[in-house]
């Protein structure tokens, strides 16, 4: 099995730990702009040192840019992505489209990897990230073995998935439960983690939205076609990352067992592993925290751990020839790293007493201890009768490895940064709107577009004069989603409202008007004119969304906005279905009350206690479009929602701005 082990490396110490023990690529973040902002991280100097160290040593690094950013960080993602790239930096991980874009404008030689944050999760979502420049796509932790199957016979891309560590209980670049609830954004890198407190469908102490930590270790012989192994895990320890690498080794190796796991169990995880993603088979096991035994496990075995990495790991092959010639300076080559290097020596005196022998010179020659490097094969050409003192012959050794290992500087092709014009909008905002179902849509309404969701009757489409909503989550469902369309087409339907960039891409090609939803994290002016008429982040504040520079862009002013994407359901696992009706609630420990609404395709959105509400405020608001998120709304309440808005009055019920005026950190 040919696969690359991906370390994470949150610190240098983290990074040298996953190198020694046999990583073929670390990934890290530097002081700004990645999603573990509160990871050690690189500075400028740290992430030099850090490229040097790794590639004389054959490791491959991965700068993490991803996160969403806003129109005044592009500059300082270019400076960054500039000097990544002059350090020898291999590939950036990116979540967000106008990063993408500006990179592979500004820099042509640049290596960009989608981040599982761009939430890419069929075929069609693949072949749009190769479209756009990306070489790799990492994919959701979510996808079952067949569906990677699936996205892998789709596409000759890289395909990186992550083998080990922490589970989400959302999709990954879909979660906006830490921003709403404390301004701290999983898309800013800075999530709280409050999915790991209580939360209860049934008023009981619970922690309904806590997965196990994931390990698919020993599954990976089923997965043809990876090209990347990626441990998760930049906030964690060094033996962690270790014990990690040495794992994913041995299950390549094929000697990987039961005392393996066990060690890694003891090292960190949340009531055991789980392995039901990948498996397809959901449910109550998958969910865990972190208990008082998993932490005095963890402490014995990370004394056990502490010394494995101390020293250089000789890991790679180092080819050597001598050759001592009478009358001719002595030269060895080194041939590593996919270099070769020559050195020269003195030239050889007649022995007086004992010459010497090839043998005591392969011997001497393959002295490689304390390097990352092992003698592959020594060979040595040698005249009779020559002598060399020993100090010269490892002084040749020394300097044939320094010269194999040193990192040359390679230019960069660059065309200079131009930052994004501002933008003032005076426009009157037209309305747009999305339904659960076609029973909440008045008979009269103000809305230029509403839509549907994308299983409701044919007839409702025609009778509401609707497009449709394609669903979050449409794991697997791909072939689902395009014969849904075509129906759809054939009965006149000509408006498609889009969640992600593979249905974008695929409704576009099946020749719809699409339109861009909420769950494609539009964030800053570069992002908003790759996608037509998008509803842009509800994390943005109300002044970048009005600043944003692109042609009819819009923003969610009334709605009970999901705060959660979620393939394993929290009601289910813990009631039932029968029980719950399709009318799910879970409780957190403050009292506040979360619906979570069901889907016919694979996942389930929990949705925010409390409705966002700007419909007084619309005064304030310039961007070409408001819209309008309906779900748990009876048609009664969806009228008089219009007429306060009609009337720009603040609401008789609980709301919420949002974070349109205190935005996310």
């Amino acid at each position: 099995m040919n696969f690359e082990i991906l370390a994470p490396a949150g610190s240098m110490e983290s990074l040298i730990a996953g190198v020694r023990s046999g990583a073929n690529a670390v990934y890290l973040g530097g002081k700004l702009f990645n999603a573990r902002r509160n990871a050690g991280n690189f500075n400028d100097d740290e992430l030099y040192k850090a490229v040097v160290y790794c590639h004389q040593r054959g490791v491959k690094v991965y700068l993490a840019l991803n996160i969403l950013l806003s129109d005044n960080e592009f500059e300082d993602a270019y400076k960054l992505a500039e000097k990544a790239l002059s350090f020898g930096v291999d590939a950036f991980i990116i979540q967000d489209i106008g990063v993408a874009k500006m990179i592979k404008e500004h820099f042509e030689q640049a290596k960009i990897h989608a981040s599982t944050q761009m939430s890419i999760m069929t075929p069609r979502g693949v072949k749009a990230a190769e479209e756009m420049g990306f070489s790799r796509v990492v994919l959701p932790r979510e996808l079952s073995l067949e569906e990677i199957r699936q996205i892998r016979r789709s596409s000759d891309i890289e395909l990186e998935l992550f083998v080990h560590g922490a589970l989400c209980m959302s999709v990954s670049g879909q979660c906006y439960l830490s921003s709403m609830l404390g301004a701290r954004s999983g898309n800013r890198g800075l999530c709280a983690q409050p999915c790991r407190l209580p939360f209860s469908p049934d008023n009981k102490q619970r922690f309904a939205l806590s997965l196990k930590d994931m390990s698919i270790i020993k599954k990976i012989a089923e997965l043809d076609g990876i090209t990347s192994l990626k441990i998760e895990g930049r906030m964690k320890r060094p033996e962690y990352v270790s014990a990690a690498v040495t794992a994913l080794k041995k299950a390549i190796d094929g000697t990987y067992g039961e005392k393996d796991e066990k060690l890694l169990r003891g090292v960190f995880s949340r009531s055991g592993f789980t392995d039901g993603y990948i498996n397809g088979d959901l449910g109550r096991d998958m969910f865990g925290t972190r208990r008082k035994d998993d932490v005095i496990s963890a402490a014995n075995v990370l004394k056990e751990l502490r010394h494995k990495y101390d020293k250089e790991n000789p890991l790679l092959p180092l080819k050597l020839h001598f050759v001592c010639k009478e009358n001719r300076p002595c030269t060895l080559t080194a041939e590593g790293l996919g270099k070769t290097a020559t050195v020269s020596g003195d030239i050889p005196e007649k022995a007086v007493n004992r010459p010497m022998r090839k043998q005591e010179l392969v011997q001497r020659l393959s002295k490689l201890g304390g390097t990352q490097f092992y003698p592959d094969r020594v060979t040595v050409e040698l005249d009779d009768g020559l002598i060399l003192p020993v100090s010269k012959i490892n002084d040749m050794r020394r300097s044939a490895v320094e010269k194999i290992t040193q990192i040359e500087n390679k230019p960069i092709i660059s065309k200079p940064f131009k930052a994004e014009k501002t933008v003032k909008k005076n426009k009157i905002p037209y309305l747009t709107a999305s339904f659960k179902n076609a029973d909440q849509v008045p008979d009269k309404h103000p809305f230029s577009r509403i839509f549907l969701p994308l299983d409701s009757a044919v007839e409702d489409f025609s009778a509401k004069n609707a497009g449709a909503a394609i669903p979050r989550g449409a794991f697997g469902m791909e072939e689902k989603l395009k014969k849904r369309l075509c129906e759809l087409k054939n009965a006149g339907i000509t408006k498609i409202l889009c969640p992600d960039i593979g249905s974008y891409a695929l409704a576009k090609e099946m020749g719809f008007d699409v339109y861009g939803d909420f769950g494609l994290n539009i964030f800053n002016s570069k992002s908003a004119r790759l996608i037509k008429s998008p509803v842009l982040s509800f994390e943005l504040t109300l002044e970048q969304a009005n600043r944003i520079n692109a042609d009819d862009t819009g923003i969610i002013v009334y709605g009970r906005v999901p705060l959660m994407l979620a393939r394993n359901c929290p009601v289910k696992n813990i009631t039932s279905c029968n029980k719950c009706k399709k009318h799910g609630v879970l409780k957190d420990r403050m009292g506040y009350e979360f619906p979570v609404i069901c889907s016919p395709y694979p996942c389930t959105e929990i949705l925010n206690s409390v409705p966002i509400y700007m419909l007084d405020r619309v005064n304030e608001i310039k961007t070409d479009f408001i819209h309008f998120f309906f779900s748990t709304e009876t048609k009664q309440e969806i009228e008089n929602i219009i007429r306060l808005y009609e009337n720009r009055k603040k609401p008789d019920f609980k709301y919420t701005r949002g974070l349109y005026n205190r935005g996310v950190i």
